[in-house]
């Protein structure tokens, strides 16, 4: 393999759009949605073809968060879902997932043909497979699960990618796209609706009290129904920072070996790396994901990257990787995402999150039960998605994730008092978070010798943060909010900037 690339995603690459960082704040909308991924323009534009006055708030731009940073594979196989779900909540909450993502995957399918958004929508078949002797009775089981869950799954042993599996369920009639290319023409028909779009403008918070306010960067706007769909709330009033669990894929790209192009997509039930294929201006490619590690884990990423670019080299035919990227995933507490109203007492703040690896289908059925639950259609799958239903196993599993943040808060601090480094020893290419003066810095010394120093304490709750080597940011390990050199957010839940040093 030759040198990786910096890291771009391929589907920011390859999607150019619209600047609507100009776009006016209007004062009072029916809707505002809060986020410009796969859930939220799915929720905005069925609220504004139902006639409701909907504004889309995106911080940033328009799909390049999490929805332009993934594999787009629109797949009901979600790894190994369907017998864990029927053995913890019943055959019947699993037949109603399988339900609901088979109908999101459906709705893609018509809705791209119908409006004529140039996706690259493409029927393949799905794999989840094993090399190892001891995984194959848990495939066989899944393969019988989804099946009872009324899903095209069937086990056997054929894999059409140069890996020596022994046994896979296989999905039928799954589908991959280009997700930015999807979101952006779904962005034109919310707009073509009478929806706006406003880009570069941050939601900082929401007051429910006397009618439902969304404070911003720009100023306040009220709203009838506020839905907040930013990946992971950014209000903590839900308390949905103690059930998630954010995680990092990486991904890389490139042109394949003999232009043979998978036929189909792979997951590895063991390792969890994953391929499919990409057209790419007529060029065959394969997209490759894995490596996954805890938002903030102290891992060198660099490295993790070169595995997988190895691994995508040796079974996936990649001769070169031309684009890489890392995709942030959050996961629930039993692995079915929180969808609905945001806390008990709520009737007008809305919200969907936790949707594991799988935000293709996962996002589009939560716009669809939103955009059902706002304008008072009735959607069977309500129930199994409500973000404020409670078990015994997952408030066991909320104590365990809350003591891992607990390890995080007091060990990092810890660690960084006992190994102080001062900011002038620091090298180039260097990063260290470390105590100076009466404060606690996170600096990064770039190849020209240049120090970036902010304060090290994420804005959310405090906790440390921790250095990225291959994207250059500053990551929280706590709950998985991610902040650029200059301390600019970058993903949430923080919506306040790192202080630079010599602000103080």
């Amino acid at each position: 393999m030759t040198e990786l690339p910096g890291t771009r995603s391929l589907w920011l690459d390859t999607a150019p759009a619209p600047d609507r960082t100009g776009t006016p704040l209007p004062s009072e909308v029916d809707v505002a949605v809060l986020g410009g991924g796969i859930a939220g323009l799915t929720t905005a534009y069925r609220l504004a073809r139902a006639g409701r006055s909907v504004l889309v708030l995106e911080a940033g731009r328009l799909a390049a968060g999490v929805s332009g940073h993934t594999t787009a594979k629109v797949s009901t196989q979600h790894g190994l879902k369907y017998a864990t779900l029927a053995k913890s909540k019943g055959t019947e909450a699993a037949a109603m997932y399988a339900h609901s993502q088979t109908s999101a995957l459906e709705w893609i399918a018509a809705a791209s043909a119908d409006l004529g958004i140039d996706c690259g929508f493409t029927r393949a078949d799905s794999f989840v497979y094993t090399t190892k002797p001891e995984t194959v009775e848990s495939l066989e089981r899944e393969a019988e699960a989804a099946a009872e869950a009324g899903l095209p799954a069937t086990f056997g042993t054929d894999v059409d990618l140069d890996v020596p599996a022994i046994g896979a369920v296989k999905f039928t009639a799954q589908a991959h796209f280009h997700p930015r290319r999807w979101l952006l023409g779904l962005a034109g028909e919310i707009e073509r609706a009478g929806g706006t779009i406003v880009e570069g403008v941050r939601a900082e918070g929401v007051d429910e009290l006397g009618g439902t306010t969304v404070r911003t960067s720009s100023g306040d706007v009220r709203a009838g129904e506020v839905v907040v769909a930013t990946h992971y709330p950014m209000l903590d009033r839900g308390l949905f920072f103690a059930r998630l669990d954010p995680v990092r894929d990486l991904v890389v790209a490139g042109p394949v070996e003999g232009n043979r192009m998978p036929d189909g997509m792979f997951l590895d039930a063991d390792t969890h790396h994953s391929v499919r294929g990409y057209l790419n201006d007529g060029v065959p490619y394969a997209v490759a994901g894995g490596e996954h590690y805890r938002v903030g884990d102290s891992v060198d990423v660099e490295s993790r990257y070169e595995r997988l670019a190895s691994w995508a080299s040796s079974h996936a035919g990649v001769r070169r990787v031309t684009h890489r990227w890392s995709a942030h995933d959050l996961s629930t507490l039993d692995s079915v995402p929180y969808v609905g109203r945001y806390h008990p007492a709520s009737r007008h703040l809305w919200v969907a999150t936790g949707f594991g690896q799988w935000g293709m289908t996962g996002g589009t059925a939560a716009g669809l039960l939103l955009s059902d639950l706002l304008t008072g259609r009735d959607n069977p799958a309500a129930s199994l998605y409500d973000p404020n239903r409670f078990d015994l196993r997952s408030a066991i599993t909320t104590v365990e994730n809350n003591v891992t943040v607990a390890k995080f808060l007091v060990g990092d601090h810890f660690s960084a008092v006992r190994k102080p480094a001062a900011l002038d020893e620091i090298a180039p290419g260097e990063a260290k978070v470390t105590r100076d003066g009466g404060e606690f810095v996170a600096a990064y010394r770039d190849p020209d010798g240049e120090l970036h120093a902010v304060g090290a304490h994420c804005t959310h709750l405090g906790c440390l943060v921790a250095f990225n080597n291959a994207e250059k940011t500053w990551d929280c390990p706590c709950h998985g909010s991610r902040f650029g050199l200059d301390g600019s957010v970058i993903q949430g839940p923080a919506v306040r900037a790192l202080r630079r040093k010599q602000e103080r």
